[in-house]
């Protein structure tokens, strides 16, 4: 399954304080997202659900019939980066998009465009703009994870020795 939540990026700091606030006794939605508004600097329940739905799909929350609750697994930087490139939709198509030289944000919005679904589209009356800013949370994330790097130009491919691709 494939996630179509893009949150704003924000650091590793934040994702330890988001799914710490989660219990680890299900829970409902509503409390889950109440409990990473208290935590966090989050203020409304839409953008805290959004959260909510982005650490499930890292693999931090998981989801049962009686709610979420926080996982019990400590997953390395390495092993976000799989999950966020596995799970979130459109991650891969960036990533192919990207290049040694800076792609910018428009550019990757044109290399997802295709990938998005008509429904999707239909969904958002400036579904474009839905996108963009989609596309945009995606490719600070990725430079979050380790898997591309910004520049004034854009977004790249990692040149460090320590790129994982």
């Amino acid at each position: 399954m494939r996630y179509k939540v893009a949150p704003p990026a924000r650091s590793d700091s934040f994702l330890d304080t988001a799914r710490a606030a989660i219990p680890l006794v299900p829970d409902s939605e509503a409390d889950c997202c109440r409990a990473i508004q208290t935590a966090t600097d989050v203020s409304d329940r839409e953008t805290a659900q959004k959260y909510l739905v982005f650490l499930r799909a890292l693999g931090l929350v998981a989801e049962s019939d009686r709610g979420y609750y926080r996982t019990r697994t400590d997953p390395d930087r390495a092993d976000l980066a799989a999950a966020f490139e596995e799970s979130i939709f459109g991650v891969d198509v960036l990533l192919a998009a990207l290049d040694s030289e800076a792609v910018g944000t428009e550019a990757a919005f044109d290399a997802l465009r295709a990938e998005i679904p008509r429904w999707e589209r239909e969904r958002h009356a400036d579904w474009e703009a839905v996108w963009r800013e989609r596309t945009a949370n995606l490719l600070e994330w990725a430079v979050l994870f380790g898997l591309a790097e910004k520049t004034d130009d854009g977004y790249r491919l990692p040149t460090g020795d320590d790129v994982d691709r």
